[in-house]
């Protein structure tokens, strides 16, 4: 049975407690921290106090990305080996790892063999996800190295977002197929338009919401026995709480359905 969790970042900026709560409320199988400065995210003994006090487990790690967090655990070699050292202790099977932005070369240069060497020796899954080209002005500028695909990266494991390869202008079906069996984990959301037609924000609608395929793609990873993780990273939009857990309510209802209806031959879409 494919587990689906709830990603913290769902209910930004709230805390991480509520956002176990939620998840538990929701009826989810587990939840993905997004390593930020919050405390809470950084340390095990708080996310293992969490996970049994609201009875979900930690499924995955999301290794530190944003801004805010740039100096934390230092160098970016320090980031993924502190998110894999997190993930194990924590019991998650995988961790989230985006590909270097383009300035930063030494590191683009080093990605793919030191995901492979991090993953090897902590036994444990990078799952490095597809990202998207930036618009500033009337210029698309290449924000990641060595790709925004994964696919054309030498990696074992990958995450699909849907609301990155929205902005992309991918079809997620597409980019499932091509990622293969090197598809580990999925970021379960939704997207409008790319880069290209003038969207500039990484949406993270609620699957169904936007154009992408995502029933097809939940569908056809049920057709094939898929082992991986699905994880719901939306933008919860309502203010109250209870529309909130009722946006991640139907996310997560959205999930089951398409993974109850498994698709006989994907590849023909």
């Amino acid at each position: 049975m494919i587990r689906i969790g709830m990603s913290t970042s769902c209910i930004y900026p709230l805390g991480t407690e509520s956002a176990f709560r939620l998840a538990q409320l929701a009826g989810y199988d587990g939840i993905e921290v997004m390593v930020t400065a919050e405390r809470t995210t950084q340390r095990a003994n708080l996310l293992l106090a969490l996970a049994e006090r609201y009875e979900q487990p930690v499924m995955s790690i999301h290794a530190p990305v944003l801004f805010l967090t740039q100096w934390m655990w230092g160098d970016a070699r320090g980031k993924l080996e502190k998110s894999a050292e997190l993930a194990n202790a924590v019991g998650a099977s995988s961790v989230v790892v985006h590909p270097p932005f383009v300035w930063q070369y030494r590191y683009a240069r080093q990605f793919e063999d030191l995901v492979r060497e991090i993953s090897q020796t902590h036994k444990i899954e990078l799952c490095v996800e597809n990202m998207f080209s930036w618009k500033v002005g009337h210029k698309v500028l290449k924000a990641y190295s060595p790709s925004i695909d994964p696919t054309a990266m030498d990696v074992d494991a990958m995450t699909l977002d849907f609301s990155h390869a929205s902005l992309s202008g991918r079809d997620s079906l597409d980019l499932a197929l091509a990622m293969g069996d090197r598809l580990r984990h999925v970021h379960l959301c939704d997207g409008t338009k790319s880069v290209l037609e003038g969207q500039v924000s990484d949406q993270h609608l609620l699957p169904g919401r936007g154009s992408q395929p995502v029933a097809e793609v939940l569908s056809h990873l049920a057709s094939q026995d898929w082992d991986g993780q699905i994880v719901a990273e939306v933008h919860t939009s309502a203010r109250s709480a209870q529309g909130r857990l009722g946006q991640l309510q139907e996310t997560l209802a959205f999930a089951r359905a398409a993974l109850a209806s498994p698709l006989k031959q994907p590849a023909q879409k």
